[in-house]
């Protein structure tokens, strides 16, 4: 069997592979959206810091409502079908006591996954969401696994 590739995946981007590979990224309040197709054995991740884009500047994946587009018609053009599509989603945390608080990053970025993924009928099969924790993900786009482990604050002296 063939090792995979690996990758790190910055925050305001997003990647696809059809070979084997692992993708790896760190989250806070972001999100990522992880999407498989099982029959392809192909899948992608988006990373993104933002729940919408506002229309100006540039349309980038670091808004959620552009990042789930794009990761959903990079796998369409590349010859999966919607109903083979699904899902798994991570990040949203508060970790911060000021600004994330007032506007609600964490949570605001989960819900725009939530409805977008709903109205494009794919199905999320697992999630860890929100909290007051970072994450470390690391997605199998050919298995379609992600290990995922909590990551705690530390202080630096």
């Amino acid at each position: 069997m063939l090792q995979p590739q690996e990758y790190f995946l910055l925050p305001g981007a997003l990647k696809f592979s059809k070979s084997p590979m692992e993708i790896t990224t760190l989250l806070g309040s972001c999100v990522s959206v992880c999407l498989w197709d099982s029959r392809l054995k192909q899948g992608g991740m988006n990373h993104y810091m933002m729940p919408y884009w506002n229309g100006s500047g540039l349309a980038s994946p670091k808004y959620g409502n552009i990042a789930i587009d794009k990761l959903i018609k990079v796998l369409l053009s590349n010859g999966s079908r919607r109903e083979d599509l699904v899902a798994k989603v991570f990040g949203g945390a508060a970790l911060l006591n000021t600004s994330d608080c007032v506007f609600n990053i964490g949570k605001r970025n989960i819900e725009i996954q939530h409805r977008m993924l709903l109205d494009e009928d794919i199905v999320v099969i697992a999630k860890s969401l929100g909290g007051d924790k970072g994450r470390k993900l690391i997605y199998n786009t050919n298995t379609g696994v992600v290990k995922m482990k909590f990551v705690q604050k530390t202080n630096i002296t």
